[in-house]
C-alpha cells in the first residue's frame, strides 16, 4: 500500500517548538519512564500492580507522540505568512459563516501550540473553500452534514503567535 507523505506548513518556531519536544522526549522522556517502569516492576505481582501499568500507558503515550513528531519534522515546510488581503497558510482569518462571524487560523494546529485559537486545516472543506480567498470574497462549502455554508472573508492577517 502505496501511502503518499503529504508537507505540513510550519512557522519556525512551531518548527523549534516541537523540534525541542522531540529531543527532550526521544532522551530525557524515555530516561525517565524507564526509570518509572523498572521502578513499578520492582514493586512485585505485574497483574495487580498500577503503577507499573499506568507506567507502560505513559510509555506508549510518549512513543506516539513521537512518531508523530518526527513524521511531521520530516515533512514539514517551515516559512513565515507573508502580510497579504488573500487566505494562506498560517494566517488569521476573520469571517463570517453562516451568519456568525468566527476568528481562525488556517494550518496545522500545531502551529497555535497552546493559544485558544481555533484551527482549520486546510484540507477540512472550510480550509479547501477559503484557501487564496482575498478579503471581501465570498464563497461555500459543503458541510459534512450536506448543508451548504456560505463564508465571507472579512479580514486576513499572518500569525505572529498571539
Amino acid at each position: 500500500m502505496s501511502q503518499e507523505m503529504q508537507s505540513t506548513w510550519l512557522t519556525q518556531e512551531a518548527f523549534d517548538r516541537l523540534t525541542a519536544e522531540l529531543e527532550h522526549l526521544s532522551g530525557e522522556g524515555r530516561l525517565d519512564i524507564a526509570k518509572k517502569i523498572e521502578t513499578a516492576r520492582e514493586e512485585g505481582d505485574l497483574k495487580e500492580n498500577g503503577g507499573y501499568h499506568a507506567a507502560k500507558e505513559e510509555q506508549g503515550k510518549i512513543e506516539a507522540r513521537i512518531r508523530q513528531l518526527t513524521v511531521l519534522l520530516r515533512n514539514a515546510e517551515v516559512g513565515q505568512p507573508t502580510a497579504s488581503d488573500v487566505v494562506a497558510l498560517g494566517t488569521v482569518v476573520t469571517a463570517v459563516i453562516a451568519g456568525d462571524e468566527s476568528v481562525f487560523l488556517v494550518g496545522n494546529r500545531e502551529i497555535a501550540g497552546d493559544s485558544d485559537l481555533d484551527v482549520y486545516s486546510e484540507q477540512s472543506p472550510l480550509g479547501q473553500a477559503i484557501l487564496g480567498a482575498a478579503v471581501g470574497s465570498t464563497t461555500s462549502y459543503t458541510a459534512p452534514n450536506g448543508r451548504e455554508i456560505t463564508v465571507e472573508v472579512v479580514k486576513v492577517a499572518p500569525y505572529t503567535g498571539s
